[in-house]
C-alpha cells in the first residue's frame, strides 16, 4: 500500500509539473507585451532613460525564450530542464530590464515564488540561489549609472554595497517565507494523499472483513452481527439473515445469548451473563480487537465465546461487532494434557519442580492448615551407584525411591521430584512421623535389577509443630531435618562422604 501511495504521489507531482510548465509558457508569451508596454511608458514620459530599441530587444528576447521553452515543453513536458529554463529566462529578462534602467524590483522575488508551484524544494533552492546571483550581477552592472545620480553614494562600489545589502535582507525574508509556504503546501498535499490512503485502506479492510464474515458463518457454531449504530442483531448462519432490534434500555442480552445460556453449566451462568452483557460490552471492547471467554456446554463440552470489533468510532468505541461461539472441547483436552506434561517429571511421572513452585505459591497466598506437613527426601548413595554400576542403575534407584514415596503418601498429598535425587512432598496428615516410617519401610522392601536396595533420608516440618513458620520456613526446616538424617545414615555405615 505504501508503494502504491508513493507511486500515485509521484504521478501527481509529474502531472503538476506538466501543468505548471504549460502555464509558465503562457506567462512567457504574455511577457512579449512587456516591450510595447514599456514603449508606451517611454512615449508618455514615464521612462525617460529607456529607448525604443530596448523595448524591441525585450520583446524579441521574450519571444525567443518562449519559443525555446515551448519546444522543450512539447518534447520534455515534465523535465527539470524545462522548468529551470522558464524560470532562468524570467530572471535573465529582469537582469536586462534592470541594465536598461527598467527598475521593477518586485519581479526579482516573483520568480522564486513561481518555482514553488512545482512542489519541488530542490528546484526552489536552485531558483532562489540563481535569483540572488543574477540580482547581484544586475546591481553591479547598474551601479555606475545609479551612483552618478546620487549625491550620497557617488562611488559605484558604495551604491552596490548599499543596494545589495537591502536586497540580501529581502532575499532572506523571501527565501524563508517561500520555504515555509512550500513546506506547508507539500504537507497539505501529503495530508490529502494520506487521507486518500486511509480511505483506500478502509475500503480494503471493509472488504476483508466482509470476506471474513462470510467465512465465519461456516467456521463457527454461531455468528451474530451486532450493530450498535442501528441497535440491531443478525445471525449470519440463518439463511434469511433477518435483523432483530435491540432495546438497550430494557435488554441486557441478545436473542442468541438468551438461547445459549440455557445450555451453559449452572455454576458458570453468572460469569456467562456478565461476559455477554451488551450494556457493558462496548466499554469492555473499547480500543481492543477482541475479547473472549471459555464456558462449558452441558451437552457438547467447552466452547469459546468471542466478541470481535468490526468497525469503531474515532474514540475507539466499537460500533459494529461480531459475536461468535465455537466448540473448543478437544483443544481444552489437549491444553490440559500439555499442562500435565509441563508439570510432570518425565522419568518418575511424579510432579516436577515447576509444579512444586506453583503449589507453594498458591499455599503462600492462602492460610496454612494445621495438618500441613512439608517433607524433604533425598536418595542415599546415588553418586556411588552411578560411579560403580552405571547411570542405568542410578536411574533405577531414582525410580525405585519415587515409587516408594508415592505409594506411601498416596492420597494424603502430592510428591515432587525437585532435583536429580531430591524429592519433596506436600502432605496433610496428623502423623508425619508414621509417614516417615512408612516410606522407610517401603524402601527396605524394594529390590531392583541392578541394585539390591534403596535408602532415603527423610526430613519433615509440620505446621502444627511450627505454628509461626511460613511455608518457605517449613521447607527450610524440612531440608535441615533431612540433612541431619543423612548425616546419621553415613555415620552409622561408616562412610566418609568427603571421599
Amino acid at each position: 500500500m505504501e508503494t502504491i501511495l508513493k507511486t500515485e504521489y509521484e504521478d501527481f507531482l509529474h502531472a503538476n509539473r506538466i501543468k505548471v510548465n504549460g502555464y509558465l509558457n503562457r506567462v512567457l508569451w504574455f511577457f512579449v507585451l512587456t516591450g510595447p508596454a514599456i514603449a508606451s511608458g517611454v512615449k508618455g514620459g514615464v521612462f525617460g532613460d529607456i529607448t525604443y530599441t530596448t523595448c524591441i530587444y525585450i520583446s524579441v528576447y521574450v519571444a525567443v525564450m518562449s519559443a525555446i521553452h515551448l519546444i522543450l515543453f512539447k518534447k520534455y513536458p515534465a523535465s527539470t530542464l524545462t522548468c529551470i529554463f522558464a524560470l532562468t529566462a524570467l530572471d535573465l529578462l529582469i537582469v536586462y530590464m534592470s541594465y536598461s534602467h527598467v527598475s521593477i524590483y518586485l519581479t526579482w522575488f516573483l520568480v522564486p515564488l513561481l518555482s514553488l508551484l512545482f512542489c519541488d524544494k530542490y528546484l526552489y533552492y536552485f531558483t532562489a540561489i540563481m535569483n540572488y546571483i543574477l540580482m547581484c550581477l544586475a546591481t553591479w552592472l547598474i551601479s555606475p549609472y545609479e551612483s552618478s545620480l546620487r549625491e550620497d553614494l557617488k562611488e559605484p562600489t558604495a551604491y552596490f554595497q548599499n543596494t545589495i545589502g537591502g536586497f540580501t535582507i529581502e532575499s532572506i525574508i523571501m527565501f524563508v517565507s517561500g520555504y515555509i509556504i512550500g513546506k506547508l503546501t507539500l504537507e497539505y498535499f501529503k495530508g490529502l494523499f494520506e487521507q486518500y490512503k486511509l480511505i483506500k485502506e478502509q475500503e480494503r479492510s471493509m472488504k476483508e472483513k466482509m470476506d471474513i464474515l462470510d467465512s465465519m458463518a461456516e467456521i463457527y457454531d454461531n455468528v451474530n452481527l451486532i450493530d450498535f449504530t442501528n441497535n440491531t442483531e443478525m445471525s449470519l448462519r440463518d439463511s434469511g439473515q433477518e435483523k432483530h432490534g435491540i432495546d438497550l434500555t430494557a435488554q441486557t442480552h441478545t436473542l442468541m445469548n438468551q438461547k445459549i445460556k440455557n445450555q451453559v453449566m449452572p455454576d458458570q451462568i453468572d460469569e456467562f451473563l456478565k461476559f455477554t452483557n451488551i450494556k457493558t460490552l462496548r466499554s469492555r471492547l473499547s480500543q481492543k480487537k477482541l475479547i473472549s471467554a471459555d464456558f462449558i456446554d452441558v451437552i457438547s463440552g467447552w466452547f469459546r465465546a468471542q466478541y470481535i470489533t468490526v468497525e469503531s468510532a474515532p474514540d475507539g468505541i466499537p460500533n459494529v461487532i461480531i459475536y461468535t461461539t465455537r466448540n473448543v472441547d478437544e483443544e481444552k483436552r489437549r491444553e490440559e494434557h500439555l499442562i500435565r506434561i509441563s508439570m510432570t517429571d518425565e522419568m518418575t511421572r511424579l510432579f516436577n519442580r515447576r509444579c512444586f513452585d506453583e503449589d507453594l505459591r498458591e499455599i503462600r497466598n492462602g492460610e496454612l492448615s494445621d495438618d500441613l506437613v512439608i517433607f524433604s527426601i533425598d536418595v542415599n548413595g546415588l553418586k556411588s551407584v552411578n560411579d560403580t554400576k552405571g547411570h542405568a542403575a542410578g536411574d533405577e534407584l531414582i525410580k525405585g525411591a519415587a515409587d516408594c514415596i508415592a505409594l506411601s503418601v498416596g492420597k494424603k498429598g502430592k510428591v515432587y521430584r525437585t532435583g536429580g535425587d531430591e524429592f519433596m512432598a506436600v502432605v496433610h496428615t496428623g502423623e508425619p512421623e508414621e509417614l516417615r516410617k512408612a516410606i522407610g519401610k517401603k524402601a527396605e522392601e524394594w529390590h531392583g535389577v541392578y541394585c539390591d536396595e534403596v535408602t532415603v533420608s527423610i526430613g519433615y516440618a509440620s505446621h502444627s509443630a511450627n505454628p509461626e513458620a511460613s511455608v518457605d520456613e517449613l521447607e527450610r526446616i524440612a531440608d535441615a531435618d533431612m540433612y541431619a538424617e543423612k548425616g546419621k545414615y553415613y555415620k552409622e555405615r561408616g562412610i566418609d562422604r568427603r571421599r
